[in-house]
């Protein structure tokens, strides 16, 4: 993404190389404090959209689990209350329907656990951003002081001490970033694969299907047997 890309691009800058160079270092560090502080906002506006996406799939997930239990339940009615004929024909036609209902749920189960795992990854990276701008908050403000005090000294004292503490500066922590972040970019399948043709898969697919039709008519029509045997 993007973002991330920006990210990672303003946490790989040698920060100090940018004030040591800037006309107005002062300048400078407000300006990269801004920046930083809105790549956060950003970030921390994408972890808030993952976490929506993942309850969305979440309760889209739970609905079709509902229904397909409530159309085995209607089959299992069906097989209690109709004729034979006629009991079977609306009992399949009701399994179909929770046989779809399951494999949609299946499949928002799978965009769940995708969605949960950018959803970790997003807050790993608006932590960790957090965590460096606090860092570059305080390693700027005594950047500013130390410059403040140079400048009262005199033009070429402030050129001196600027250069002396830049090149003390390049080997604190700040100076030494090379925190990589990993992109963050996760695919969300917005549905399943539609397959075209009448293709011998398909024919074998629509097959092993109807024979779990028939298996868990089987079962209802064992179930309300052994119901009217013990009644």
């Amino acid at each position: 993404m993007a973002l991330m890309e920006r990210v990672a691009t303003l946490l790989r800058a040698n920060v100090n190389d940018l004030i040591d160079r800037a006309e107005d270092p002062e300048k400078m560090m407000k300006q990269l404090v801004v920046d930083m502080e809105n790549q956060l906002l950003q970030v921390k506006t994408q972890v808030a959209i993952a976490i929506a996406d993942q309850h969305l799939l979440d309760k889209k997930r739970e609905e079709h689990e509902s229904v397909a239990v409530e159309w085995k339940r209607k089959a299992e009615m069906a097989v209690a209350r109709q004729g034979d004929e006629k009991r079977d024909e609306l009992a399949r036609a009701a399994l179909e329907r929770s046989l779809s209902h399951s494999s949609m749920a299946e499949d928002f189960g799978r965009q769940l656990a995708e969605q949960k795992t950018e959803a970790e990854s997003l807050r790993a990276t608006y932590n960790k951003l957090q965590g460096k701008l606090k860092e570059t908050e305080t390693q700027c403000e005594m950047l500013r002081a130390q410059h403040r005090r140079a400048r009262m000294v005199n033009r070429a004292t402030a050129v001196q001490t600027a250069a002396e503490d830049s090149t003390s500066a390049r080997t604190s922590p700040l100076g030494r970033f090379k925190a990589r972040l990993q992109n963050a970019e996760a695919e969300n399948h917005a549905g399943k694969v539609m397959l075209e043709g009448d293709s011998l898969d398909e024919k074998f697919a629509t097959m092993e299907r109807d024979e779990r039709v028939e298996r868990l008519l089987d079962e209802i029509k064992g179930k309300q047997g052994r119901m009217l045997q013990a009644g």
